[in-house]
């Protein structure tokens, strides 16, 4: 069993008149395929790593989905994930009526599933603030994770043109972590400090890994916060061609017609396997902004 949580009054809503409202997405769409041997030992099969309960009877995307919970009702949270996942998809949403469900009938890469939803999100709420999780994370101190959530949501509110990506303090020199190299400091709020990005760097060797490390550079967490319509800008900017493509999508999101005119956005849909080319922060159209988590 797990402990029942309160949900934090403070991030249950930004309200309208200070920006818009905090909207949640789940990408659950990725394959996990570096612990696949893990979960076919635990489940028997090679689901992809979302599914899998690996530390307690809950899988890290119901994990994932309480935790948002704390701070965004069901009902103003979206799940990207895959047809192909639909198995696994059912039984780790067991009882979760309210969040809606986003179905790609292909992988196009994580780009594509965050613009997806930022059209989703913005489609109900032209005014929201998206916050984006990864499903496979594991988290601890979820009360305190989402009230820092809550507080980046009201600095973009503030600053609608940029979006806020979360980097974790580094304890090591991982060489399987993206990192985030610091620009300059933006200010700080209390404990929550945000500084432009300086560059990323994605799986570095050994030696670039040290370097990060001894620099001070963040884990990319890929936890993104920012208006729904500053990230359909990003996307228009840096990937034209799936963004032109989802745009189409759009106005049959909620009708009889959206399985149908989802193929026929992905059926052509060029892959982007590199999230840097969606959040490349030189790109002018909404730049990119990293807090410290």
């Amino acid at each position: 069993m797990h402990q029942q949580r309160e949900p934090l009054s403070e991030t249950v809503s930004i309200g309208s008149s200070s920006g818009g409202s905090l909207w949640g997405v789940v990408l659950a769409g990725g394959e996990g395929m570096r612990l696949r041997a893990l979960a076919r030992r635990i489940c028997g099969d090679d689901r992809p790593k979302q599914y899998v309960p690996l530390l307690e009877e809950r899988t890290l995307l119901r994990q994932t989905l309480d935790r948002i919970a704390l701070g965004i009702p069901p009902s103003r949270t979206a799940v990207i994930t895959l047809r192909s996942h639909a198995g696994y998809f059912v039984q780790a949403m067991g009882g979760l009526r309210d969040s809606h469900v986003l179905v790609q009938p292909a992988d196009r890469g994580t780009a594509a599933a965050i613009l997806l939803s930022a059209h989703w999100v913005a489609a109900h709420d032209a005014d929201a603030i998206a916050a984006i999780f990864p499903s496979d994370h594991f988290v601890l101190g979820e009360t305190t994770f989402m009230a820092h959530i809550a507080r980046i949501a009201a600095w973009v509110a503030e600053h609608p043109e940029t979006v806020v990506l979360l980097g974790a303090q580094a304890t090591a020199p991982e060489t399987e972590y993206g990192w985030i190299e610091l620009g300059k400091p933006l200010g700080s709020d209390g404990d929550q400090r945000i500084w432009e990005v300086r560059r990323f760097w994605e799986k570095p060797s050994e030696d670039k890994a040290r370097i990060c490390f001894e620099a001070g550079c963040l884990w990319n967490t890929f936890v993104l916060v920012g208006k729904a319509a500053a990230l359909l800008r990003m996307g228009e900017a840096t990937i034209p061609a799936v963004s032109d493509r989802l745009a189409h999508l759009r106005p049959f999101l909620g009708t009889e017609d959206e399985v149908w005119a989802m193929h026929q956005a992905y059926a052509l849909m060029p892959k982007v396997t590199s999230p840097r080319r969606f959040s490349n922060p030189a790109q002018p159209a909404s730049p990119s902004r990293v807090s410290r988590t």
